[in-house]
């Protein structure tokens, strides 16, 4: 439950709760007379089917003044249970066909976009590429609700703390499914960039079978390089590391591949903030300045959104002007700010613009 529910706030808020109500006649209409008379506004009621009946799901704007505990007062004096209480985007809630067309629409236009498709169906808070083993028992070790679904050639795990998923919703990333598959479309295809050198790199998600090409990505770039990248002095890669680079715990690694040559390596790794997320970018010194860094980052910032993300952010020394003009490139809206001797390079999520709208801000002086 969204622990703000207990707090009156100044201005109106609109909320999402699912509720039990008692089975009898008129329960539902008692309940928003009590509503109405708070001067709640209701902007929407609908009926989930669950295990062992349904649930009520009411999408309810609060007067300035109003706390989310007050409405559930007047629920639990129906003899209601609330079962779930988030905040809502009215964007997603009311017009729920809009948002699944346009949810549809940004997954065959870019099958990266896919597990951000995926989570606004579902309304998640996160929605993961997941090993295709995973256990669909298993308990989230957050503690949230799961639910793993399979859609567009993948296995997702969709995650949220405020209610469990049912039925209809993953009916409604089932149907997306069947969209991706008339459209040919993958969630974890392999995407071709076409460099400003007019070369042709693939960028997919790396895998342990790559090692050895990772091993000679990292042999071919000059010190200075891989001094950009690792914020050390590094001559060779330690093998002990080509594991964790391919298969990171808490993240995604991106490779380009031209031919047989991994030719640029990216990382996505989640951070204890869960609206963060950090990235690193290692290009080749024969293949920087082709517009390959911008894509990769671009690229990420799709995984990013999908995951939950609002932001990415990457650290680099004041001289490395590389990593800042890629990020600018990428389309992705970037800040840059000075903290401990290191440039922080903050890129937002959460809305994608296009090139040449990008809002770059002065680095603070140290």
């Amino acid at each position: 439950m969204d622990s703000t529910a207990h707090t009156p706030v100044n201005t109106s808020t609109t909320w999402r709760l699912r509720v039990r109500l008692e089975d009898s006649p008129g329960a539902l209409a008692r309940t928003t007379t009590r509503l109405a008379a708070r001067d709640c506004n209701v902007l929407g009621l609908s009926v989930l089917p669950v295990p062992g009946g349904v649930v009520d799901e009411i999408v309810v704007t609060t007067p300035a003044g109003t706390a989310a505990d007050d409405v559930l007062d007047d629920i639990r004096a129906e003899g209601g249970q609330c079962v779930g209480l988030t905040r809502a985007d009215l964007r997603e809630v009311v017009d729920r066909t809009t948002a699944a067309l346009r949810a549809a629409a940004a997954a065959l236009r870019d099958p990266s976009a896919t597990a951000e498709s995926v989570r606004v169906l579902l309304g998640a808070d996160a929605v993961q590429v997941a090993d295709p083993g995973v256990d669909d028992a298993a308990p989230d070790p957050d503690g949230r609700h799961r639910a793993v679904v399979r859609v567009g050639g993948a296995v997702l795990i969709a995650r949220r703390g405020w209610a469990p998923f049912t039925d209809v919703e993953l009916a409604r990333v089932s149907a997306l499914g069947e969209v991706l598959t008339a459209g040919e479309v993958t969630a974890i295809a392999p995407a071709a960039v076409l460099t400003s050198a007019g070369a042709g790199v693939v960028l997919r998600t790396g895998t342990p079978e790559d090692a050895d090409a990772v091993a000679d990505l990292h042999s071919r770039c000059s010190a200075k390089t891989l001094f950009a990248r690792y914020h050390a002095g590094l001559r060779t890669l330690p093998k002990r590391w080509l594991h964790r680079l391919l298969q990171p715990p808490r993240g995604t690694t991106l490779l380009a591949v031209c031919g047989t040559r991994v030719v640029a390596m990216a990382q996505l790794i989640r951070t204890n903030d869960p609206d963060e997320a950090e990235i690193s970018v290692l290009v080749e010194d024969s293949w920087q300045r082709t517009g390959l860094g911008s894509s990769m980052i671009a690229r990420l910032g799709a995984v990013a959104r999908g995951a939950g993300h609002r932001r990415v952010v990457a650290w680099c020394l004041p001289s490395e002007v590389g990593f800042e003009r890629a990020a600018v490139a990428s389309g992705l809206p970037v800040t840059l700010r000075r903290e401990d001797g290191m440039v922080r390079v903050s890129l937002s999520v959460a809305a994608r613009v296009g090139a040449g709208a990008v809002g770059v801000g002065v680095p603070d002086s140290e």
